[in-house]
């Protein structure tokens, strides 16, 4: 293990997964933070870390089934000349069901509902369940992509339990800067609308690259954080 380490080559494959599975962490971060809002106030730390906890177990056993991995991109039925493999049902399922959890939250802060009037408060389970089932969606594409950078499980394993750490770290304070600013909230909910359409294309075989994605995002979220300095600004000048 320790003369694993010692190669400089495994060092560039480490580095290089472990930036970006925290890339790709992003967008789950950001469904972890939302998801958890609906929890009890005193539960919602509690079940972000439990969320993430689980989905490191999930992404482990992922990377010790690369077998089972690879097969999943096997064609198993055709519609259309289209090829759908098992890979392309979970994306399709994953991003439908983003779509609609986007959707619906989107709707509630548009119309001002609160969450008691329109359903029950959701469970611990079924929050847990929730970013679990979301994380193997979105952790799809990534371990398949670890399996083609790095050829230790050794590495693999490490590079995924250092982005969980720091997803762990950074969703609270994500969380409570969302719940904080409303229009912020939107904006993640929108980013959410965005995945939940790329994954339902990828899942039909129309692929676009996370990358403009995520520059999109930044883009957004640059000119969100803008008009939240504007609004400081306003504030401080009337209260002045």
């Amino acid at each position: 293990m320790i003369e694993l380490f010692s190669d400089p080559a495994v060092w560039a494959s480490f580095l290089t997964l472990t930036i970006l599975e925290i890339v790709l962490g992003v967008d789950n971060v950001i469904f972890i933070s939302i998801a958890a809002n609906r929890l009890p106030e005193h539960q919602r730390r509690m079940g972000r870390l439990v969320g993430l906890a689980g989905a490191l177990i999930l992404r482990i056993a992922l990377l010790f089934s690369i077998a089972w991995i690879i097969s999943l991109e096997m064609p198993i039925f055709t519609v259309f000349d289209h090829a759908f493999s098992w890979r392309d049902l979970i994306l399709l399922a994953g991003g439908l069901f983003l779509l609609w959890k986007a959707s619906t939250e989107i709707f509630n802060e548009v119309e001002g509902i609160e969450e008691e009037a329109y359903s029950v408060a959701a469970s611990f389970f079924s929050v847990i369940v929730q970013i679990m089932v979301l994380d193997l969606v979105f952790s799809l594409d990534s371990v398949i992509t670890a399996v083609g950078i790095a050829d230790h499980i050794e590495v693999m394993v490490a590079a995924v339990v250092i982005a969980i750490l720091i997803m762990m770290a950074a969703a609270e304070p994500i969380a409570n800067f969302v719940n904080t600013h409303p229009s912020t909230k939107m904006l993640a909910l929108a980013f959410l609308v965005m995945v939940g359409m790329a994954l339902v294309a990828d899942g039909f075989g129309v692929h676009f690259e996370r990358g403009f994605i995520y520059a999109a995002m930044v883009f957004s979220g640059g000119v969100e954080a803008l008009n939240l300095l504007r609004s400081r600004k306003r504030r401080n000048a009337r209260s002045a």
